[in-house]
Parts: C-alpha cells; structure tokens; sequence
C-alpha cells in the first residue's frame, strides 16, 4: 500500500505508481537527477533488481503489519508506521521548515492527508481480506487513472482485463471477500490515485526528500489520535514497537531509498512496470507470512490486473514517444 511511501499500502518513493511515467519520476527523483541518455547501466539488472527489492520489502513489511495488528490493531499499526518512518525520515533528511510558500505548504499538507488516509483504509482492508487481494483491489485506482488521462481506446482493453480480474476475485459477489474490506480496499485505491498526483506535485516543489518527510510527519501527527484511541497503550510496548520500527523501515524508509537510487538509472516508465508487480508480490508475501493461500481462479485474476496495469503503463510510455522523422 500500498503504498508507496504505497500503498500495496506503500508510500514508496515513486509514488508505487503504476501510473504516469512522468508521476513516478517527479515523485523520486531529486531535481538536475533526470533519466540521462541510454546507457550500459540502465541497461543492467541492477536498477530492475532495486526495484524488485524495494517492492518486496513494502510487501513483506505489510505482511509483518498484519501480524502486528492483533497487538495494536489495524489503526494502532498506521500510527506505528508512519510516525516512527516520519522520525527516521527527518533524522535523515533534515528538512528546512522555513523558506516555503503557502502553495508549498497546502500541497505537502494535502500529500500528508492523503498519506495518512491511503494507509488508514489499506490496514482496515488486510485486517479483513487477504494481502494479495486487497493489493489488487487497490491498484485499480492507479490504473483507473492511468486509463483516464491517458484517453487511448486500447485503454479500454486493459481496463476490460482488470474487470475480468475484479469479477474472478470476488467470485461473482464481494460478500466472498467480505464486503467491507473490500470497500476498504477500493476505497484505498482511490486515495493511491491521488497519492501519486501529490507526490508528483510534492516532488517538484521540494528538494530530495524533503516533501516527503514533512508530507509523512503531517501524515503521522493526522494518525496518531486514532491509533491511541484504538490501541492506547499497547503501542508503547517494546516488542510492539519493535514490531512496529521494522514495518516503518520494510514499508517506507527502505523502499524509498532503494526506488531512489533505482530511478537515477532507469526509465521512469520501466519503473512503472515494474511496480505492477505488486499484486503478485503482496500475494507470495500473503502465502509465505501469512499462509494465504490462492485459489487459482483467485491467481488468474491477480495475473489479468498485473497485465492489464503493465500494458496501461506501456501503452501510455509509447504515446509520449516522439514520433521518429519519416
């Protein structure tokens, strides 16, 4: 949730997009980075192996968050997370709380909103549904978007696969999957939709990662109230906050900084692509962590959303293509 630093409940650094190339890379990239021409290093597997490690660690991390949560509850674990990654974040970053127009402030603080709301509804979502389902719930939002500004009719042709896909996983009826988490789900992919916009925005306007520190502290401070409500005292636990670090670190800090480094070597739209992998990973993290197992017509619907979120993001890549003089 991701969370990207996600969804799969992530809120990585490229805004766990599997949306707009040009998204994906504003989000991460610090100013003067850019692609750069072709070279023998983005050709390299290293870049793509980042990525593929960033995506495990936001997965897994939601694993362990699930298994965090009948300590401190699905609320309890937001808070958890987003505070401690809020504190690692600013320890790292250090970022200037002076200097910023309102226009700065109003974009990092409805970053920070949609931060806290993306991770609020995603955690309801996997403390009611499995991983691999409510990750391919949510990535319907991003890909929902990506269809929409994109305005291409072969659009219509990934959009109809991830229909296909929704309709095998819910079995013909979300009462399967339980109604209200896969409302959750959904509703978390709307707010990874606008998740990515407002990385993008936040990317442009701050430098490195200072927007997305302050975006995670405001973020934080939004969550607190309800995870103390929910989980009072159980979060101050050692082992809870034990628990509670790592997800911070698995889910945001690590995958931020290995998606950081990957997309100073990589092309912002095979980053995309690469993020679509999320339904399957948060799947074979589901079954490995938490012994949630597929069926297959469960595994065929999380294939057809991968597909039709990678073909989305390829269709759009080649539209931004300049077109080669005849």
């Amino acid at each position: 949730m991701g969370a990207s630093i996600g969804g799969g409940g992530g809120e990585s650094a490229g805004a766990a997009a599997v949306v707009l190339p040009e998204a994906a890379g504003a989000a991460t990239r610090a100013p003067g980075d850019g692609a750069g021409p072709p070279s023998a290093g983005r050709r390299s597997l290293g870049p793509v192996a980042l990525v593929v490690a960033g995506g495990l660690s936001v997965q897994f991390g939601a694993a362990v968050a699930v298994l965090l949560m009948p300590r401190a509850g699905a609320l309890g674990v937001v808070t958890l997370r987003l505070v401690l990654a809020a504190l690692v974040l600013f320890v790292i970053c250090r970022p200037r709380l002076r200097g910023h127009s309102r226009a700065d402030w109003a974009t990092v603080i409805t970053f920070g909103a949609v931060l806290s709301g993306m991770n609020m509804l995603f955690y309801q979502a996997v403390d009611r549904i499995p991983l691999g389902a409510a990750v391919t719930l949510e990535v319907l939002g991003p890909l929902a978007l990506s269809v929409i500004v994109s305005r291409r009719l072969v659009n219509l042709l990934w959009a109809g696969l991830a229909l296909g896909g929704v309709v095998l996983l819910s079995g013909g009826g979300f009462d399967r999957l339980d109604p209200v988490g896969a409302g959750y789900a959904l509703a978390a992919g709307g707010m990874w939709a606008a998740y990515i916009i407002f990385s993008a925005r936040t990317g442009r306007r701050f430098p490195q990662a200072d927007g997305l520190a302050l975006a995670m502290g405001f973020g934080a401070l939004l969550s607190l109230p309800f995870g103390l409500v929910e989980a009072g005292s159980r979060l101050f636990v050692p082992s809870t906050l034990g628990l509670g670090l790592a997800v911070a670190l698995m889910s945001s800090v690590l995958p931020y900084t290995l998606e950081l480094l990957a997309l100073r070597r990589l092309p912002a739209a095979t980053f995309a692509v690469l993020m679509s992998l999320e339904p399957a990973i948060a799947a074979t993290a589901g079954f490995l962590v938490l012994h949630q197992a597929l069926s297959p017509s469960e595994g065929l619907a999380i294939v057809l959303v991968v597909v039709a979120s990678m073909g989305a993001v390829r269709t759009q890549a080649a539209a931004k293509r300049p077109a080669l003089p005849g």
